[in-house]
């Protein structure tokens, strides 16, 4: 008991943290669970490949419910663009099964590497053009859209993050309003999360070392302990994110994608 105590604090202690992300940020709250689960995995002696493929499968299967709450507040406020949501969602599930059917069978490490790189380089891009003009004035065509959403759904699936964490900079650099940028990326969120999921329990199977619990490549217990606050945090968090304007919303982003890259860089470099 005395080794599960601090697991299932921390666990509890995510679902907090990420149900305000993802309702704050559009992110799904993948951006803390991920590392979290990586590193509490390995606290209880599981390889870091394992840990890694379990948690991004775990992290996954979260997003589902927590995208649903976070989507309902945004829609109350009229943030998600249910036009352009039509246009991508083919491309985005497209990528979403490619991407989960090609996690399952590479190593953790590389997964682990992926999301780091990602979570860098995309806080690094929203940090030095917080006060930069958009890229573009409007999005591009819709080919060109439907690319960028198959993009989305396969880089996200493959590292167990909502669409937030490339969706928001990417709708932002095409000039979409932050507020509505992170509204529609909830969506995304769900339709990464809900297809990537089942196509993990599907086709993965649980390695030997896996914890306790793991279904396919879903730890249960995990999953258990984190939904009901990540749920019940994700409104706070979208009232809260009414309150801020657009710069500052940016830069929250930017410091919780670098705090994750780096560390989980650290992690599997070391």
């Amino acid at each position: 008991m005395s080794e599960w105590l601090p697991v299932i604090i921390g666990l509890l202690g995510t679902g907090v943290v990420a149900g305000v992300l993802a309702g704050l940020l559009g992110v799904g709250g993948g951006i803390v669970i991920v590392p979290v689960l990586y590193w509490l995995f390995q606290h209880l002696g599981i390889s870091a490949p394992t840990a890694m493929s379990v948690a991004t499968a775990t992290s996954l299967a979260t997003i589902v419910p927590t995208s649903i709450s976070s989507i309902r507040s945004h829609h109350k406020r009229g943030n998600v663009d249910f036009d352009l949501l039509k246009l991508w969602s083919p491309a985005i599930i497209l990528g979403v099964i490619l991407g989960a059917s090609v996690s399952t069978h590479i190593s953790g490490h590389w997964l682990t590497l992926m999301f780091g790189i990602i979570a860098v380089l995309v806080a690094i891009n929203m940090l030095f053009r917080s006060k930069a003009a958009p890229l573009a004035q409007s999005l591009p065509g819709a080919w060109a859209q439907r690319f960028m959403g198959g993009c989305v759904g396969l880089l996200s699936v493959m590292v167990g993050i909502g669409g937030g964490t490339l969706g928001v900079p990417l709708l932002t650099s095409f000039n979409v309003a932050a507020h509505r940028a992170v509204g529609t990326a909830a969506a995304f969120g769900l339709l990464i999360a809900l297809p990537g999921v089942i196509t993990m329990l599907v086709t993965g199977s649980a390695p030997a070392d896996a914890p306790v619990g793991t279904l396919g490549l879903v730890n249960l217990p995990g999953f258990a302990l984190i939904v009901p606050l990540t749920v019940l945090c994700a409104p706070l968090g979208v009232a809260l994110g009414q309150k801020l304007d657009q710069a500052m919303l940016k830069k929250i982003f930017a410091v919780c994608l670098a705090f994750t890259g780096a560390r989980m860089l650290l992690q599997v470099l070391s």
